[in-house]
């Protein structure tokens, strides 16, 4: 494979002023992917649509970080990746800043594509990005980059609360959410990009096992379509279900992505120990318990919390350690990375809307019963994947 990236110096100073524009970077891509269930109920007001309607921006976004999956690993194989993430954040600043100010449903949910676009570009690029610069021992770095997502996700229901509280609308919420983004994005154009694994390797061990790609890109359809589903609507449910007011249903995504970030915090240093298929499956199971708690006591607002809080927790660190899983088993490139993320957008475009379509005729128990048996498949099918990965590679 040829490639004209830049090889990085090899000097630990320049590999860490790296890996934290990539953290940086993680915390806007957390910020805009956090933004869009708070403010869900102000863009159906802003563009006149019902709830279920607008429940359609969850695949608008889902199907353009999908079409940037798809092109951006071919990308990333061919090309430095640091000019392209710049531009990825470029196209996010742009889409963000004018969401509020968009009056029609489709016109939006085109802008939305767009911002998705750029979001799955971005997230692909620089979760193959990583690998390439932190192998072999990218498991902690894996995680860390998550975590500072995670820090973007919980801010951003902040700034949304704040922004409604001081305004009554959303629109400053967007802005300095998109403003927020400038300083990464002339950060990286600025940092020379890493050099493929496959090259810096034997090439032979950058054949695709297609098989185990396309089972590791399933489960993280499912996964994603959980964290998707139930962030997306959980501070719907909590107005539904009577357990928050308009003003502080946001607060309850805060809470869902305050213990997703602690969780992937704490397990920062665990995964430098613990196998990631221990990680896995009590993540998992733990998750499902979590769950299981919101639907025997729907009433309480104390079972509640110890539910959303306890599932944000187990989630944290589902996403990255299967990553590094796979990394274990496969070489990582742009190409196989890019099936990974189709798999986790189609996940994230189908779930949220499959809750949207059933919110209000089923009631918000379809968002507590979509996420249990979402859990419970995805247990089953890292089960399939531990019987036929066999032994890790390196």
């Amino acid at each position: 494979m040829t490639t004209t990236a830049t090889t990085i110096p090899a000097i630990p100073a320049r590999q860490s002023a790296i890996t934290v524009a990539y953290y940086a970077a993680f915390i806007g891509l957390g910020m805009v992917t956090a933004s869009l269930g708070p403010t869900l109920t102000g863009l159906a007001a802003q563009t006149g649509s019902p709830l279920n309607a607008i429940s359609a921006l969850f695949t608008f976004r889902a199907l353009g970080y999908l079409l940037g999956s798809f092109v951006g690993g071919r990308l990333y194989d061919r090309y430095p990746g640091h000019p392209i993430l710049a531009g990825m954040l470029a196209v996010m600043m742009v889409t963000v800043l004018v969401t509020p100010v968009i009056p029609s449903l489709w016109l939006l949910g085109a802008v939305i594509l767009v911002l998705g676009l750029g979001e799955g570009t971005l997230d692909v690029g620089i979760n193959t990005l990583i690998v390439w610069l932190r192998r072999p021992n990218v498991g902690p770095y894996m995680n860390a980059l998550h975590f500072f997502f995670g820090v973007g996700t919980v801010i951003a229901p902040l700034i949304v609360a704040q922004a409604i509280w001081f305004t009554g609308g959303i629109a400053w919420a967007y802005w300095v959410i998109g403003l927020l983004l400038a300083p990464t994005l002339v950060w990286l154009a600025r940092l020379p990009s890493p050099t493929p694994e496959a090259e810096r390797t034997n090439p032979e061990l950058g054949r695709v096992n297609y098989l185990l790609t396309g089972m590791v890109a399933f489960f993280l359809f499912l996964y994603v379509g959980v964290e998707g589903g139930f962030s997306g609507w959980i501070d719907k449910y909590a107005l539904a279900t009577g357990h928050a007011t308009e003003l502080t249903a946001a607060y309850w995504t805060s809470l869902f992505w305050f213990a997703f970030t602690f969780g992937r915090l704490v397990f920062i240093p665990i995964t430098a120990h613990v196998r990631p298929r221990t990680l896995l499956t009590a993540k998992l199971i733990g998750g499902i318990v979590c769950v299981g708690v919101v639907l025997l006591w729907p009433a309480s607002t104390v079972g509640l919390s110890i539910g959303v809080a306890g599932a944000g927790f187990c989630m944290a660190a589902i996403f990255p350690v299967m990553l590094t899983w796979a990394g274990r088993r496969m070489t990582i490139t742009g190409f196989v990375t890019s099936w990974f993320f189709i798999g986790a957008s189609a996940g994230g475009m189908f779930f949220p809307w499959f809750i949207g379509q059933l919110f209000e005729s089923n009631g918000p128990r379809i968002t507590m019963l979509t996420t249990l048996a979402s859990l419970l498949l995805s247990l089953a099918m890292f089960g399939v994947l531990m019987v036929y990965a066999g032994k890790r590679r390196t």
